[in-house]
């Protein structure tokens, strides 16, 4: 029996762990980490009224058209302010300034005409024109990141100005990849017979890996051997936090990760209603997690896609969701009665987003070319038999 694929995700899902492990790196190194702690503000941003151009500190009751203002000094950026401002009276103000006393306006260099120690107003401006109010940016305590988040240019930037250089961050879980088959040959080896294939799934499934924030631990290709297979996993479990395997879990002769995972683990999926990779299976086992993935190359992409990194989302609490939706440009016809994941691409038509599987090869599972060139995963439900029609709005998944 197939459950559906959200089954099977849910069914996984309420096994994840939080994942706890925290290290602190130097902000000029934490560029894609995810955040293990909330950040607040100790101070607000700005802490004082701050000038947002040049121009003039000065009272907003004494702006009228043609007012005469005397100029009692000057305030550079970074520099203290020295001198209040009384009634009919104003300091040269620069832009990142803080407001001197008794000012409330900064009326802009382009609104005046100067004379002497004075500034003629031509064009007055509202009260509290062109000032930061305390706190415009972020009041004292307030949480401005929280554990989870993926820290991107702006939240460094953000962890900058709160004067913070070292941050805490959740360490990179370790995760193994591990291809199996007797037909498969490891890169750099030399082909033997000519059944034989060069490996690229733990290629693949390590560049995701890294992609996802994690350590990459591919390990040799394992034939197809019990015992060998047996040591391999066991040595993988003992030195990563999670393990990605490929090959051997559909219903072959030869198929043993098939049989190893549900003889030492406890499964938490265990086949799903899905095109490609209805063979996968999820199992824990010693308290770490296994996933073992089809053979070939484009299944084992998908299926790590579909599962493993929903996993690691959730892990982590990042709550990224990779689910979308875009016009479908051309007739779907549906070939299996499993929910189909088929590599499509999409297309901004004039501020419509649209999706088109035209130009792919849909032959086997074998295909990974079809995930070249930025394709996303067109989704087309259990539920329709007759495919999906042209002009439908449809969801597919960001690779």
């Amino acid at each position: 029996m197939f459950l559906s694929y959200d089954e099977t995700l849910k069914n996984m899902l309420k096994a994840v762990p939080k994942w706890r492990v925290k290290e602190r790196v130097p902000l000029s190194g934490a560029f894609g980490r995810v955040l293990a702690v909330d950040v607040r503000a100790e101070a607000a941003c700005p802490e004082f009224a701050t000038a947002s151009m040049d121009g003039y500190a000065c009272k907003a009751a004494d702006l009228k058209e043609g007012a005469m203002l005397k100029v009692v000094g000057a305030l550079p950026a970074g520099s203290e302010p020295s001198v209040a401002v009384g009634a009919g009276e104003c300091v040269k103000t620069f832009t990142g300034s803080l407001m001197s006393e008794g000012a409330d306006t900064l009326l802009p260099i382009e609104n005046v005409t100067a004379e002497g120690d004075g500034i003629w107003v031509d064009k007055p401006v509202s009260a509290g024109f062109a000032v930061r109010a305390v706190g415009e940016s972020y009041e004292e305590g307030e949480l401005l990141l929280s554990r989870g988040a993926e820290l991107g240019f702006s939240e460094i930037a953000l962890l900058a100005e709160l004067g913070l250089s070292w941050i805490d961050v959740l360490a990179r879980p370790r995760v193994g990849i591990l291809s199996t088959g007797s037909e498969i040959c490891d890169l750099g080896a030399r082909k033997s017979r000519k059944s034989q294939i060069y490996s690229s799934n733990n290629v693949a499934i390590a560049t995701l890996v890294r992609s996802l924030g994690c350590e990459a631990l591919m390990l040799p290709v394992v034939a197809d051997n019990v015992t060998a297979l047996k040591e391999a996993i066991e040595g993988a479990i003992a030195s990563c936090d999670f393990l990605v395997t490929t090959g051997g879990v559909s219903v072959g002769d030869f198929d043993f990760m098939r049989d190893f995972v549900k003889s030492r683990g406890e499964l938490l999926v265990d086949k799903a209603a899905i095109k490609p990779g209805r063979h996968i299976k999820v199992a824990k086992m010693e308290g770490k997690f296994i996933f073992a993935l089809p053979g070939f190359a484009y299944s084992s992409a998908v299926t790590f896609l579909l599962y493993f990194r929903e996993f690691l989302a959730a892990m982590l609490g990042t709550g990224r969701g990779y689910r979308f939706k875009a016009v479908l440009a051309n007739d779907y016809a549906k070939k299996s009665p499993f929910e189909e994941c088929s590599a499509a691409t999409l297309v901004n038509e004039n501020g419509t987003l649209k999706i088109s599987t035209q130009g792919m090869k849909r032959g086997s599972s074998a295909i990974i070319s079809n995930l070249n060139k930025n394709a996303v995963l067109l989704v087309c439900p259990q539920n329709r038999a007759d495919g999906l029609k042209a002009g439908e709005i449809v969801e597919f998944i960001q690779i």
